[in-house]
C-alpha cells in the first residue's frame, strides 16, 4: 500500500495526516504551538517552529509505516504570513503573521501612492493590513537593516518547503493573498512592485501546487532516520486546500469554514470576471481556477472567548449543549464578532463588538447562542454580496467547528437559507494538501477523477422555511449595527 502526506501549517497547531490511495485518513498527528505578541496588533512566530513541528510530525508518522510506502508530501498553510530569508537562507527575524495588524499606515500609504483603481487592476484585490504587500513595506519602513538583508520572502508553508528540499518557491494560491501578484496573467506585478520600489527578485519562483519543490534532502532524511527518497509538492493555502478537500472545484457547490477565522468561498471562473474590493478574489490551488472568498475575523474565536470567560475547563461539546433552550433570535440578544476588527464587507480593522439587547432576563444560553448567530450573520453578508455578483449558492459544504455541531448546522442552513452539506470524514485544510501529493504521485489523471473517487459526503442538513423567515428579519437588524457602532468604538479607543 502506498500512502502520501498532507500537512497544514495553522495559526496555532500544525496537524499531519497519512491517506491511502482510496481517500482513507490511516494516521494522524497535531502539534500545538503559540504566536507571540510583543506588542499590541502584533502577532509573530519564529519560523523555525513550523519547520521543527513539521520534522516532529514526520518522525511519529514515517516511523509507523513500511520502507517507501509513503512517497509523497505537501502542504497547507496559514495565508498571508511574511517570512523573509537572508542569503545563506537563514530567516530574519520572526515571521509577520496574517492576523497581525500593525500595518495600518502602511496600508494607507500604498492607497495613496498607486490608489485602488491600479491595485484592483493589477491584482483585483484591495489591501488590508493583514496581506503580506503592507507587512514588507512596514519592514521597509520600521527595520531597514532587516529588509536590505532579504534574498527571498516567502510563505509560512513554502518556508517549511524550502527548509526540507533546500528550493526556494510558492504557488498561485498563497502568491495570489500577498497582493503583489496578478492573478488574470498569473505572475508576479512588475509594475505594482515597480511603483512601490520593490525589488522584484525577492519573489520567490512561481511554481503549481501540485508540482514537486524537489525531494526531501539527504541532511532532513538523516534527521528523520529513512534511507528512500520522498518527493515533495509545494500545497496551497489553506483556505484553497480546505476548498479542495471539501469537493469545492466548480460552481455546484459553496464553502463555509469555521476555524479561528470564518470564510464564505465560491469558484468563479469566468475570465471577464472584476473585482470590486468588496471580497477576495484568488487563485485556487485547482489549475486555472479561481474563487471569490469573504472573511470574518473572529469566527471560532469568538466562541473560544466567550468558552474563557464564562468556564474554561468545558469542551466546546458540553459548552453547547442545550443551545436550542434558546429560542431563535437568543431572546433579543445581538453579538457582533468584531473582537479583531471586521474584513468582509467592512475592511475595518478598528471596529470592535457588541452585544446588543442585554436584559435582566438574558441567560448564558442566550450569550452562546447569540455568539453562533453573529458569526453566521457575518459570514453571511459574504454570502449575500456573492447572491448579488449572481453567484447561485445552492448547497454549501460546512467544515471546520461550525459543522461539529448539530444545532450551529441548522442555524447555518436557516440563515443561509440553502441545504448545508457535511464531510464524512472531514480533515480540513491537511486533507486539501494530501489531494495535492496524490496529483503530485499521478495516482489520479485529473482532479475531477480523484473528487469522485475520494470526496464523500453526509446528510444534508435543510432550512426551515418559518425559521428562514425570523433569521432574515434579524440579519436586516444585525446589518444596521456597524454602521451604529463603528463612531461609538472608535471614541472608546482613546480609553485603552
Amino acid at each position: 500500500m502506498n500512502y502520501v502526506i498532507g500537512i497544514d501549517i495553522g495559526t496555532s497547531g500544525l496537524k499531519s495526516i497519512v491517506v491511502n490511495k482510496s481517500g482513507e485518513v490511516v494516521d494522524s498527528h497535531s502539534i500545538s504551538y503559540k504566536t507571540e505578541h510583543p506588542k499590541s496588533g502584533y502577532s509573530e512566530m519564529d519560523p523555525d517552529v513550523w519547520y521543527e513541528a513539521t520534522l516532529d510530525s514526520l518522525r511519529h508518522l514515517l516511523n509507523k509505516f513500511d520502507r517507501q510506502s509513503i512517497s509523497g508530501i505537501s502542504f497547507s498553510g496559514q495565508m498571508h504570513g511574511l517570512v523573509v530569508i537572508d542569503e545563506d537562507g537563514n530567516s530574519i527575524r520572526p515571521a509577520i503573521l496574517w492576523n497581525d495588524t500593525r500595518t495600518s499606515q502602511e496600508v494607507e500609504d500604498i492607497k495613496q501612492a498607486v490608489g485602488l483603481e491600479t491595485l484592483l487592476k493589477h491584482t483585483q484585490n484591495t489591501v488590508l493590513e493583514g496581506f503580506t504587500l503592507p507587512k514588507l513595506i512596514w519592514l521597509k519602513n520600521h527595520e531597514p537593516e532587516n529588509y536590505n538583508k532579504i534574498h527571498k520572502f516567502m510563505l509560512p508553508k513554502d518556508y517549511v518547503v524550502y527548509k526540507l528540499t533546500g528550493n526556494v518557491h510558492t504557488e498561485p494560491s498563497d502568491a495570489a493573498g500577498t497582493i503583489m501578484y496578478n492573478i488574470k496573467s498569473e505572475a508576479w506585478s512588475l509594475e505594482l512592485l515597480n511603483q512601490l520600489n520593490i525589488d522584484s527578485n525577492i519573489c520567490p519562483e512561481v511554481i503549481g501546487s501540485h508540482e514537486s519543490s524537489g525531494v526531501l534532502t539527504d541532511r532532513i532524511r538523516e534527521k528523520l532516520n529513512i534511507d528512500w527518497e520522498i518527493n515533495v509538492y509545494q500545497g496551497g493555502a489553506d483556505n484553497a486546500c480546505g476548498a479542495l478537500g471539501s469537493g469545492i472545484t466548480d460552481e455546484t457547490k459553496q464553502l463555509v469554514s469555521i476555524g479561528t477565522s470564518g470564510v464564505a468561498l465560491s469558484i468563479e471562473n469566468s475570465p471577464n470576471y472584476e473585482n470590486d474590493g468588496n471580497m477576495h478574489y484568488f487563485s485556487h490551488c485547482v489549475p486555472n481556477q479561481k474563487y471569490v472568498m469573504g472573511v470574518t475575523l473572529s469566527a471560532g474565536y469568538s466562541l473560544e472567548w466567550l468558552k474563557q470567560l464564562i468556564n474554561t475547563s468545558e469542551d466546546f461539546n458540553v459548552f453547547l449543549k442545550d443551545i436550542s433552550q434558546s429560542k431563535i433570535g437568543s431572546n433579543g440578544l445581538m453579538y457582533t464578532p468584531y473582537l479583531l476588527g471586521e474584513r468582509t464587507p467592512y475592511n475595518d480593522a478598528s471596529i470592535r463588538g457588541s452585544f446588543i439587547g442585554l436584559d435582566a432576563n438574558t441567560t448564558q444560553l442566550d450569550m452562546k447562542r447569540s455568539v453562533l448567530e453573529g458569526i453566521t450573520y457575518s459570514i453571511n453578508e459574504s454570502i449575500e454580496i456573492m447572491r448579488n455578483k449572481d453567484i447561485d449558492i445552492k448547497e454549501i459544504v460546512s467544515i471546520g467547528g461550525g459543522a461539529k455541531n448539530e444545532e450551529w448546522l441548522q442555524i447555518q442552513a436557516d440563515i443561509f437559507n440553502v441545504p448545508i452539506t457535511t464531510r464524512t470524514e472531514e480533515q480540513g485544510p491537511a486533507y486539501g494538501a494530501a489531494m495535492l501529493a496524490a496529483m503530485g504521485e499521478q495516482w489520479f489523471d485529473s482532479f475531477d477523477d480523484m473528487n469522485e473517487s475520494w470526496i464523500k459526503y453526509r446528510g444534508k442538513v435543510s432550512p426551515v422555511s418559518s425559521h428562514s423567515e425570523s433569521y432574515h428579519k434579524l440579519f436586516n437588524i444585525y446589518k444596521l449595527i456597524y454602521t451604529a457602532t463603528q463612531p461609538i468604538t472608535k471614541d472608546l479607543t482613546q480609553f485603552k
